[in-house]
């Protein structure tokens, strides 16, 4: 019975001389591929690292864009900051107002919505507008990545809000604020969770984290640092 020969794999006759100078040329290769690497080198077909952009936001600068407002405070951290909030949602309201303040004074104010903006829409269109502090960003959340789809309510909700933004697709969402212990001994960082989202396909285009500097002490300074770094992902002071 013949045996089976795999696919992809060519078989030729064996020549004994053939086979010496192909050792040799092996084993040069193979020397020159250690030296290489002993100085530093290494293969030309070796990628190299990708680099996240330091503005990985920045053509929201000059587009139309919605930005919701923050919606969540991640309870039970080791640090007690959370538990120190007695109201989240004014809490996370401050860091709205601290938001729409730093990015309209690096220029993003004539053409960016805020979360003022879009309470203004509500009220003035009552039959039709959603309350952007309903919105279904709960699914948001979880782990979610660039390229997701997003499901209703979340997709109506969002395809309402641009339709009275005339010219708005983009929609940037605060999702969540979490507290991490700080390297330095006795300090806190805030944590802000962000997803850039298609108003008008319902998907999910960017997700990302903010991180505030360090502090000894829950102030609204944190906020000001995590918007302040917020903005450093669109655009320079």
């Amino acid at each position: 019975m013949r045996a089976k020969v795999p696919r992809g794999v060519n078989f030729r006759h064996s020549n004994p001389a053939t086979n010496h100078v192909n050792r040799s040329l092996r084993l040069l290769a193979a020397a020159l591929v250690l030296t290489a690497c002993h100085h530093g080198g290494k293969p030309e077909d070796e990628p190299e690292p990708v680099q996240e952009p330091a503005r990985p936001l920045a053509n929201l600068a000059g587009q139309r864009t919605i930005v919701t407002p923050s919606f969540y405070v991640t309870q039970g951290d080791a640090l007690g900051w959370a538990a120190q909030i007695p109201k989240p949602r004014e809490y996370m309201k401050q860091l709205d107002e601290e938001i729409a303040t730093v990015l309209a004074d690096r220029g993003l104010k004539t053409m960016w919505t805020y979360p003022a903006d879009l309470v203004r829409a509500s009220k003035s269109n009552p039959t039709y507008a959603v309350d952007p502090y309903s919105i279904g960003a709960n699914v948001l959340r979880g782990n979610i990545a660039s390229g997701a789809k997003l499901g209703d309510p979340l997709t109506t909700q969002l395809r309402t809000m641009i339709a009275l933004q005339e010219g708005a697709r983009a929609v940037l969402v605060p999702v969540e604020l979490h507290f991490e212990k700080a390297p330095t001994v006795g300090q806190g960082i805030a944590v802000l969770k962000i997803a850039l989202l298609d108003g008008r396909l319902g998907d999910v285009r960017w997700v990302g984290y903010v991180r505030s500097e360090p502090s000894s002490t829950l102030s609204r300074a944190v906020l000001t640092s995590v918007a302040a770094h917020l903005a450093d992902l669109i655009t320079a002071q």
